[in-house]
């Protein structure tokens, strides 16, 4: 009794526990039960009611019958769209955040070496589109590229081209959207990361002879590495599962995930299927989570 009362009294004295609890609440809410309502879904067959699928328990003549179906998941492997679609939109997203990264760290280099008045301004800039709505943003992107748009008028008027460049509905336009609209979340981590860089080891690497850009490659490349994980984390996760951008900027040949989920709760209405994609589209997110994971256990080991 003395035992229990004891565990009791740590268990509700605030501490960590209560600290923990909080967190550990909002994931519940908003991962778990979410996860597992789609789980639910994606193993449950599609029906003409509504909701549009099956139950996956049920209990008749005093007996509990569960449910439960593959056959959402080995559709995915016979429909070639499917695959196209996941191949589609981690090859967007990975080309996406290769540039997004070739951008924002020049731009994220020369903000931590700008004086100190300076800084804060560079930031503002990099963040102030992002305080406008996205939709926004992505339909002037639609009046840029477009055969009337700015750019076309621009190269006809300077006479390099004769006739309109078609931008507007294809896949260049679709990652030049997700560069635009990602590029902070490259932009920052690798600021922050690189204005924590000790000064004193480019100081000693310049003392002892060694060029500028060796320098970069010997010194502030590799102690930026988890800024440069961090920001392609940050762009590739969300970039892979994208809608609006593909949906506005995007054609008949660009087949993305999140096209493709869309179509498949609203238009086909087959729930079980487009959860059972959510589903592999989150296992294949996983991977760079845990990898990225992984290497920050590491550091913080070191």
């Amino acid at each position: 009794m003395t035992n229990l009362t004891a565990r009791l009294q740590r268990l509700f004295k605030p501490g960590r526990g209560w600290v923990i609890a909080v967190p550990l609440l909002w994931l519940t809410l908003f991962f778990l039960l979410p996860f597992g309502i789609v789980l639910k879904i994606s193993l449950s067959e599609a029906a003409i009611s509504i909701p549009p699928y099956g139950p996956i328990f049920d209990y008749a003549n005093e007996t509990l019958n569960v449910i439960v179906t593959f056959s959402n998941y080995l559709f995915l492997t016979t429909d070639t769209l499917y695959v196209s679609a996941y191949w589609g939109s981690v090859k967007i997203a990975l080309l996406a955040t290769v540039l997004c990264l070739a951008i924002g760290y020049p731009m994220a280099y020369a903000m931590a070496r700008a004086p100190a008045h300076w800084q804060l301004v560079l930031l503002l800039l990099v963040m102030l589109p992002s305080w406008t709505s996205f939709l926004i943003r992505v339909y002037a992107w639609m009046g840029i590229l477009s055969n009337n748009g700015l750019v076309n008028n621009v190269l006809i008027w300077a006479g390099l081209i004769d006739s309109p460049i078609r931008m507007l509905n294809t896949n260049f336009a679709v990652i030049l959207g997700i560069v635009y609209a990602y590029l902070p979340f490259m932009v920052l981590p690798l600021y922050a990361n690189l204005t924590r860089l000790d000064t004193s080891l480019l100081e000693a690497a310049s003392d002892l002879g060694s060029r500028k850009f060796n320098t970069f490659l010997r010194v502030t490349l590799p102690l930026s590495k988890g800024g440069i994980i961090a920001g392609s984390m940050l762009v590739f996760i969300p970039a892979v599962g994208e809608y609006v951008i593909p949906e506005l900027l995007g054609g008949p040949n660009t087949v993305m995930i999140g096209k493709v989920l869309w179509e498949e709760f609203f238009h086909n209405r087959d729930w079980p299927v487009a959860s059972a994609l959510a589903m592999v589209m989150l296992a294949i997110l996983i991977v760079p989570i845990a990898l990225f994971h992984r290497y920050q256990s590491r550091e913080l080991e070191e």
